[in-house]
């Protein structure tokens, strides 16, 4: 499937999921990430998710990480006048506002360079067998997740299963390293 199409096939899956269901696949995915053999490291860029489209939450994983690590530094995105992506550092007395796409993000929050990060959890759509993704189509996460260091941690959530592959994946698209789903946790090596 081409990612248009698996654009459209997730967002109506993940409508087709009530509250409680959603819950429930939030504390399962939680477990898996629980599983990782991985270090929680000082810097992670997370992000606010898209209610209105059913999105993952990180919240679960974000206290995980924070219990696992008092001392970590929590940063999210923010969408630049230039089109970029920048993640902003937050602390528990951020000030976040919705941007023009409807996702919450911080205005009082400090830029972190791009080499300061160790670990991001990367929205989804969909994502295939490769560590592929499907974003929302505006290639914002693709162009930040290029300037990272190399070796920083990808880490997608979605609630349903590895598609087999993406037919119209292109150089610019930049692969996960691990995707959790509820009950499997895929690991791409890269």
């Amino acid at each position: 499937m081409t990612k248009d199409q698996l654009r459209l096939k997730s967002k109506e899956k993940r409508a087709g999921i009530n509250a409680k269901q959603k819950d429930r696949l939030e504390d399962l995915m939680l477990i898996q990430f629980q599983k990782l053999a991985i270090d929680i490291p000082p810097v992670i860029m997370t992000y606010a998710p898209i209610e209105r489209l059913h999105e993952y939450d990180p919240i679960l994983t974000e206290r995980f990480c924070l219990f696992r690590n008092p001392f970590i530094t929590f940063a999210f995105p923010l969408i630049t006048a230039g089109n970029l992506m920048q993640a902003i550092a937050v602390k528990e007395d951020t000030i976040f506002e919705k941007n023009d796409f409807g996702i919450d993000e911080p205005i009082n929050g400090v830029p972190l360079d791009t080499g300061e990060i160790d670990m991001i959890f990367v929205p989804l759509l969909a994502f295939d067998e490769l560590g592929h993704r499907v974003g929302y189509g505006k290639g914002y996460y693709d162009k930040f997740l290029k300037m990272c260091k190399p070796g920083v941690l990808k880490i997608g959530f979605h609630f349903f299963e590895a598609e087999k592959a993406i037919d119209d994946i292109n150089e610019y698209d930049m692969p996960l390293n691990i995707c959790i789903t509820p009950f499997k946790t895929y690991t791409f090596i890269k």
